[in-house]
């Protein structure tokens, strides 16, 4: 791998990116065949080796197989029993004192029917919490009623409400409608209401920011993103897909959004958008406009190429299936849009399924026999990394479980260069630096098909604020893998949280990708400390991308990518490369936690070639003093604290 210019901030101790030892294929066998005997028994779980299980929020809606800390609520609960449980978990993951803690939610609904327009089932979702239906289709489990996300940082007394740190949350395979209560429900944030007593009673709310993926649903009605019943509120950008949204889709001033491969009934912003939305195969799109303030979108009438994210579902003759979605080219809409849906599916018996208390040589035992993998809600501590070796194998993560290497290992390692589905996990740097924390794909590989792509998604990464001890690693997803698809990763070297500053949680880069013909839809990489991404594949494409630089270099000599190049481009296309597309491309400068003033050259640096190509490329003065002295090349800006001074994007609409 090369990352120009970049080498590791500290070496960390020298080992093998596998961890602490190598596991050769013979020796995976050889543990694989002991074990294999146990692993044929039909029973998904085991007794935990080290501790009783957690005890659980919802103790009457549990499924052995799945845990304590996953509720499958049917339609044959009673709505009260279902409406506490659900309280009662919001009630510890929403409040903001819940964004670095260890509990890990999924909520399951069976297909059937919930609440009613008269008496509607109304719950907030808060941090590490899943919310999935389990039908085939999104019409197949239906609410009536209202799934929120409200401010959880509002500042009593005042209008002032930010949902910039309402991070990790999600709402899949679903039909919404949206069923209002006669009155405010309980938990709406108690602040000056500049529209009205009732404002917060007029909204079906996400109001949340980066990593809160909306997925496979049907809203009758309209989604609202930003908390605007405070005059002074603040939201930062999300991600949705394969969705169909009956009205409108109010962003007012939520900072930036990809809409992909979805149908809605039209987009509200300030007063069409802000600094960046970007929709791709989305039927009901707004027109394309780069204006500099309010208006800016970015619009591709079809997307190059998509697969869905796997899916557990219930089927009443057959239980438990996880269903992949098929392959799709040059699609709008979403993907089972004419009442079926392209894809395969595989029986739950297929899958292992792990807890935070399996030890990671069971899991890796039964990834070698060839079983998929479930990891349940939880944080999993890893003393050698997660092997992936066999085409085709599929790892869901439920309730934003989370992988944290302890060695300087990696999290996990896939190894196969074909048809691997990754999706649904929290990523953390360990106390030991690692070189990398996922690796997907081998370089050079002569496996490489299209037809059957490496898939990432809803993967994020976290470079400390959640560890007590200081963190790193060096290269947070490095995609060796020609032809993947990567379809929602925020990676985020943490601006706030425990132990946060330049020497104590340390990354260089968040996403390097180095495969062919990868394409990337939804990438927000934050913070990294060199470039936040490198990019050394030929045909790539990159669809969104969201960037703030680091909050806190602490002079210049500190952050130069040269000696004559004051900082490092957030987006570096390596000098190889020959062929590459990006669209709807922004970067941030918030230079809010140093006394420095700091100038940045070039936010993007790329080839001069015509072949590498960017549509709708910005940056953004926030905060801090300094900027960026150009957009791109030396092209557009400056974007600093003279130049404008204000919040506003400072655009070239395409380069070269």
């Amino acid at each position: 791998m090369t990352l120009e210019r970049n080498q590791p901030l500290r070496s960390g101790p020298t080992q093998s990116e596998n961890g602490t030892r190598r596991w050769f294929p013979g020796v995976l066998l050889a543990v694989a065949l002991v074990v294999s005997s146990w692993l044929a028994i039909t029973r998904l779980t085991m007794s935990s080796p080290v501790a009783s299980p957690p005890v659980s929020m919802c103790p009457g809606t549990n499924v052995a197989a799945f845990g304590p800390n996953v509720c499958v609520f049917s339609d044959t609960v009673s709505q009260a029993t279902i409406q506490t449980e659900l309280n009662n978990i919001s009630t510890q993951q929403v409040p903001i004192t819940s964004q670095f803690d260890r509990d890990r939610y999924a909520i399951l609904f069976e297909p059937g029917s919930y609440g009613s327009a008269d008496d509607p089932l109304v719950f907030q979702v808060g941090y590490y919490t899943e919310v999935a239906g389990l039908g085939y289709m999104p019409q197949d489990t239906v609410i009536n009623g209202a799934i929120d996300v409200f401010s959880n940082s509002c500042k009593a007394g005042t209008s002032e409400c930010n949902s910039d740190n309402n991070f990790w949350r999600s709402l899949s395979n679903l039909t919404l409608n949206v069923d209002l209560p006669s009155s405010p429900p309980a938990y709406a944030p108690s602040v000056v209401d500049a529209h009205g007593p009732r404002c917060t009673n007029t909204e079906e709310s996400w109001s949340a920011s980066q990593a809160d993926p909306i997925r496979r649903v049907i809203v009758n009605g309209s989604l609202v993103f930003q908390d605007y019943c405070a005059s002074d509120d603040y939201a930062s950008g999300g991600f949705i897909a394969d969705s169909q949204v009956s009205r409108g889709l109010d962003f007012y001033g939520n900072q930036q959004y990809l809409v992909r491969n979805s149908d809605i009934g039209g987009a509200v912003g300030c007063p069409q958008g802000l600094w960046n939305m970007v929709y791709s195969g989305v039927e009901g799109a707004p027109s394309p406009v780069l204006s500099g303030r309010c208006e800016q979108n970015t619009v591709l009438s079809r997307s190059p190429v998509t697969e869905e994210e796997p899916f557990l579902y219930s089927d009443r003759n057959d239980g438990y299936k996880i269903f992949v979605p098929a392959l799709r080219h040059d699609s709008s809409g979403p993907s089972w849009a004419m009442g079926k849906e392209a894809g395969t599916s595989l029986p739950i018996s297929t899958f292992f399924v792990a807890n935070p208390r399996t030890p990671t040589s069971t899991i890796n035992a039964a990834l070698a026999l060839g079983r998929n993998l479930i990891l349940t809600p939880g944080i999993y501590m890893l003393a050698r990394p997660i092997m992936v070796n066999r085409s085709n194998t599929v790892v869901l993560g439920q309730g934003f479980a989370t992988l944290v290497p302890e060695h300087g290992n990696a999290a996990m390692v896939i190894a196969s260069n074909n048809g691997v589905k990754l999706s649904g996990l929290i990523i953390d740097a360990g106390p030991l630096n690692s070189a990398i924390l996922l690796r997907v794909g081998t370089a050079k590989a002569s496996l490489r098909t299209a037809s059957d792509p490496d898939l990432i998604q809803d993967v994020f990464f976290r470079i400390g604020g959640a560890q007590t001890t200081p963190v790193g690693a060096t290269v947070s997803l490095l995609d060796n893998a020609d032809n993947s698809i990567i379809d929602d990763i925020w990676a985020w070297r943490a601006d706030h949280g425990n132990l946060v500053g330049w020497t104590d949680n340390t990354a260089s880069t968040g996403v390097a990708v180095s495969g062919s013909n990868v394409t990337a839809y939804g990438l927000s990489v934050e913070h990294y400390q060199r470039n936040e991404v490198v990019w050394s594949g030929q045909g790539g494409t990159d669809i969104f991308f969201q960037n703030e630089l680091p909050y806190d270099p602490p002079n210049q000599s500190a952050w130069m990518a040269a000696p004559n190049q004051d900082g490092y481009p957030a987006f570096l296309v390596v000098s190889k490369v020959r062929t590459f597309q990006g669209y709807g491309m922004g970067s941030y400068v918030v230079f809010i936690d140093t006394k420095a003033t700091l100038y940045d050259s070039r936010a993007f640096e790329v080839p001069d070639t015509r072949g590498v190509q960017f549509h709708d490329v910005f940056a953004v003065w926030i905060g801090g003093s300094g900027g960026d002295d150009s957009i791109i090349n030396g092209v557009g800006g400056p974007a600093t604290s003279t130049n404008p001074g204000q919040s506003r994007p400072v655009d070239v609409a395409s380069y070269p």
